[in-house]
């Protein structure tokens, strides 16, 4: 079986998350199974009401939305393949249930070697135009810390490097909480920032996590759910 992309990015630091997070972050091509989380989203969204009709016309990308809300329910589920050009891939894909209408976020995060090290690519949305560098770090706490930076755009056969004045940087950070519920939950908090702009989307929220068997048993290393694929696969860095 594949070593998990996030162990191979972090190397011995792996070792220094919480037990929980290991647990979380060690899903590989072909073990049989996938990740499934439940919970509730404290915030999720968009806060700026002024720019949110420029996010609704990005919707249908499933990258971005322009709703807002507070004690938000959703689903994540984390796959684990190979993607079509032989890469170990995590797939991520978001159910937000906001009230009237359910969006989607979903995005694949690929292994690629540069300079001899392993560098994590994250490629965003059902069509995958938005590529950043997915940089790791684990806190003194045991929690794991990442910032989406050096964003570029892939339309047809151009590749868009987004200036820094342009670039918008997610920070993400995801740690155990222990006194979370009756035995304890996942949270996680995201926010994503463009210098000119400031806060572009957030959420934050706590959820349950558990490994499900894939129906029929499927433990081949490229096996991803119909329904977890992009229309658009990307091989470009």
């Amino acid at each position: 079986m594949s070593v998990p992309i996030y162990r191979q990015a972090l190397g011995a630091e792996f070792s220094r998350l919480q037990p929980e997070l290991q647990e979380y972050f060690s899903l590989a091509p072909g073990s049989g199974h996938y990740g499934v989380g439940e919970g509730t989203f404290d915030v999720v969204g968009c806060r700026q009401r002024w720019l949110r009709p420029l996010l609704r016309l990005t919707g249908g990308e499933e990258a971005f939305f322009p709703e807002y809300g507070e004690n938000i329910p959703f689903r994540i589920e984390n796959h684990a393949h190979q993607d079509p050009f032989g890469r170990s891939s995590l797939t991520a894909r978001r159910e937000i249930r906001f009230p009237g209408c359910t969006r989607l976020f979903q995005d694949t995060t690929s292994a690629t070697i540069r300079t001899g090290a392993t560098q994590l690519v994250d490629y965003v949305g059902r069509y995958r135009r938005l590529v950043t560098d997915l940089n790791l770090s684990v806190t003194l706490e045991g929690r794991l810390r990442g910032v989406s930076e050096a964003s570029r755009l892939f339309l047809g056969p151009l590749r868009l490097p987004l200036p820094p004045a342009l670039d918008a940087k997610a920070y993400a950070e995801q740690w155990w909480d222990p006194a979370e519920g009756s035995n304890g939950r996942h949270r996680i908090q995201v926010k994503v920032i463009q210098p000119q702009i400031g806060l572009v989307l957030v959420y934050a929220g706590a959820f349950d996590y558990r490994l499900r068997p894939y129906s029929g048993g499927s433990s081949a290393q490229s096996f991803l759910p119909r329904y977890a694929q992009p229309d658009r696969w990307e091989n470009r860095v």
